[in-house]
């Protein structure tokens, strides 16, 4: 007997700003596991900002979404059917093949994880992808170091919010964040940063400037635009970028200007450096190490925006790239 899964698929590419008429509900029909596959119930799918830029047909670090084939993205499930011994059913693992109910994954690539220790969806977000971005990005990519001050934008989203708190955990001496709403940044300082602030309120230069009086050392950076032009000039003399994303920009028609004030980079000898997570695998095992110990200790915090629902996944994506969550954007199946 066959077994039918429902899935999301590309109907047709944004222009812009994505709407639901892009994305289309549909069924299909599981094939037969092959040796080394499983199939997995989908439990909980992410949906993430970097899925903007697959929408679009150009060459990039990831090949692009097809039309009228499933979208793919991180999700956690329960193998239902195996025919690779190392993963029995039963077995919850993280994986590759979001906006799916069920879908069939090669062994090699499903990834095993305990729910006993954090819940499922820890694993797309602190625990996971998300958190390996902001500890590759803050230790490694903007070098930091005690005693840094460090300003994060984007920062009541999934990544930000965890780098923050990891830079307190790591003993920086003043940690300052960007959001877009009053709640938002109240919920910054309850996860203890020491200063924050909304980008609405007026110029992002002038409020950093007022909460960073003595500049910056590190900027984490998730938004781009005049962010990172105040950014460079709050920066002290060889400070480190660390650029992760660029959100301001995703759905823009019109190619961004440039920060006007660059050539600052030349003599503060600032280092600007962007970076993949997935070139920063090296790092996991360390990472999954401190990361679990934190969450143990109760010495960090992680915040969900849960959407229930495979056939809302288009609007939880949407809802994201339109600020509508705080912490992680995930969907429950």
């Amino acid at each position: 007997m066959s077994i039918t899964s429902k899935e999301i698929q590309l109907a047709s590419r944004p222009q812009g700003w994505p709407t639901a008429e892009n994305f289309r509900l549909t069924e299909t029909v599981i094939p037969e596991l092959e040796d080394g596959q499983v199939l997995v119930r989908n439990i909980v799918m992410s949906v993430d900002p970097y899925m903007r830029g697959r929408m679009n047909d150009v060459k990039s670090y990831l090949p692009p979404f097809a039309l009228d084939a499933p979208l793919d993205g991180g999700a956690v499930g329960e193998v239902i059917a195996s025919r690779a011994e190392s993963h029995p059913v039963g077995t919850t693992v993280v994986h590759g093949l979001g906006w799916r109910e069920l879908a069939v994954v090669p062994a090699a690539t499903a990834r095993p994880v305990d729910v006993t220790v954090a819940p499922a969806s820890a694993y797309l977000g602190a625990l996971g992808m998300t958190g390996l971005t902001a500890y590759a990005g803050l230790t490694s990519i903007a070098q930091f170091r005690e005693g840094d001050t460090v300003f994060v934008s984007g920062a009541a989203g999934a990544v930000g919010s965890l780098v923050g708190q990891m830079a307190k955990l790591l003993g920086a001496s003043r940690v300052i964040g960007s959001a877009g709403s009053p709640a938002k940044v109240a919920r910054l300082l309850e996860l203890g940063f020491d200063a924050a602030f909304d980008y609405h309120d007026g110029p992002v230069a002038d409020q950093l400037a007022a909460a960073a009086p003595d500049g910056i050392d590190v900027y984490f950076d998730n938004v781009g635009g005049e962010h990172l032009e105040a950014a460079i000039g709050a920066m002290n003399h060889g400070g480190r970028i660390a650029m992760c994303g660029a959100i301001a920009q995703y759905n823009s028609t019109e190619p961004p200007a440039a920060p006007r004030n660059l050539a600052a980079v030349i003599g503060r000898e600032l280092t600007l450096r962007g970076f993949l997570v997935g070139t920063q695998q090296h790092l996991a095992p360390e990472f999954r190490d401190h990361m679990t110990r934190w969450l143990t200790e109760g010495r960090i915090r992680f915040d969900e925006t849960a959407v229930h629902g495979l056939e809302n996944a288009p609007a939880a994506f949407i809802g994201l790239m339109r600020g509508e969550n705080t912490g992680k954007m995930v969907v429950t199946l």
